[in-house]
């Protein structure tokens, strides 16, 4: 059971580049972070990461990305996350990074933090509201900020191994 552990790395990508959006797709990051990986652990860390290395979910619009590692060497990949600087799309490349938001060992754990961070995110964006309509709709947006239950009513996934 120890070689099945895994840890779930939850990142934003970061552009100023509004272009860059449309390229975030799974592709296109995995292959950048294999490439940043080659290039700050060479060849041996490259293959340590590639074992059930995965973007296992990715969201365009907000710019989410979820990858999957083995729990060895997820230390190996967060430690090259930071040296991705682009991203690649149709021969077009697009400045940008990965900002490292949470390392959890479970999908749900990752989700548990996402909402968090996106209800403090709209908490900063309702003291800034320049208007009533603004307001409104933040305040409904945070009101929405669940996890729907979609598991069996025995709960949680695999354990966690205390990492939070």
């Amino acid at each position: 059971e120890a070689a099945l552990s895994r840890r779930y790395v939850l990142c934003e990508v970061v552009s100023e580049d509004p272009r860059c959006r449309q390229c975030i797709e799974d592709r296109a990051v995995g292959l950048a972070v294999r490439d940043a990986i080659a290039r700050v652990h060479g060849d041996y860390g490259l293959a340590c990461c590639s074992i059930s290395f995965t973007v296992k979910y990715l969201n365009a619009y907000t710019g989410t990305v979820l990858l999957r590692c083995r729990k060895d060497f997820y230390r190996l990949l967060c430690s090259a996350l930071p040296f991705v600087r682009q991203l690649e799309s149709r021969n077009q490349r697009y400045p940008c990074s990965l900002h490292t938001l949470h390392v959890g060992g479970t999908i749900r754990t990752c989700q548990k933090f996402l909402i968090q961070y996106n209800r403090t995110q709209l908490l900063m964006l309702l003291q800034n509201c320049t208007n009533e309509e603004e307001r409104r709709c933040i305040q409904k947006s945070l009101l929405s900020c669940s996890l729907t239950k979609e598991q069996s009513p025995s709960g949680d996934e695999e354990d966690d191994d205390g990492i939070e």
